[in-house]
This record gives structure tokens, sequence and C-alpha cells, in this order.
């Protein structure tokens, strides 16, 4: 179970985005997220005629390392800090170390 997962709202702490929020739009494998509109590079595209795709300059998503960015809390208004615990009826889930409150997913 991962403490950052897809559609999470999370803050970035660090880097030339600090404090920016967004979306996480993907977890990569090596400990990296993708968030949108954050940490944005310009890139040169080749066209490619059969695939669609018009060659020029675009915008892309680069990832971010996981430490980099926390989970938005909406009690706090700040980044939090993510843990695990068990509920009775032996369920894990996610929860604000700050406020103790489970995460909705």
């Amino acid at each position: 179970m991962q403490k950052i997962r897809k559609g999470d709202d999370v803050v970035i702490r660090t880097g030339k985005d600090k404090g920016k929020s967004g979306r996480v739009s993907k977890v990569l494998k090596d400990n990296k997220v993708l968030v949108e509109g954050i940490n944005q590079v310009k890139k040169s595209q080749k066209p490619n005629p059969n695939a669609g795709i018009s060659g020029g300059i675009i915008t892309k998503d680069m990832p971010i390392n996981i430490s980099n960015v926390g989970l938005y809390n909406p009690q706090t208004k700040k980044a939090d800090r993510v843990g695990f615990k068990f509920l009775e009826d032996g369920k894990k889930v996610r929860y604000f170390k700050s406020t103790k409150e489970v995460i909705d997913t």
C-alpha cells in the first residue's frame, strides 16, 4: 500500500515549484510521481504523420521524487505526513499524522 496514490491532492515541499499544489496523475515504480501542472519542461517533439502527431515544442510534466510532495490535508490547509493503521474490522487505512483523521478513499 502506497502513502501517495493516483488522484491524491498533494503540495510540493521543495524545489522550483515549492508551495504549489496539484493532483497526482501517475505513480511511477522508482518512488516518483507525476503531478498535473507541476515541474513542467519544454521539449522538442518530432512529427509523426502515421500517429497523427505534429512536431514542435511541447510542454511536458516531469516526475518528482515522492519525498518532495506531501498529501494535502483539508482541515489544516497544509501538507501533512501519512501513516497506516488497522481498523477494528482489520482493514488497513491511511491517516493524517497531525490530526489522526482517516483519509477518505
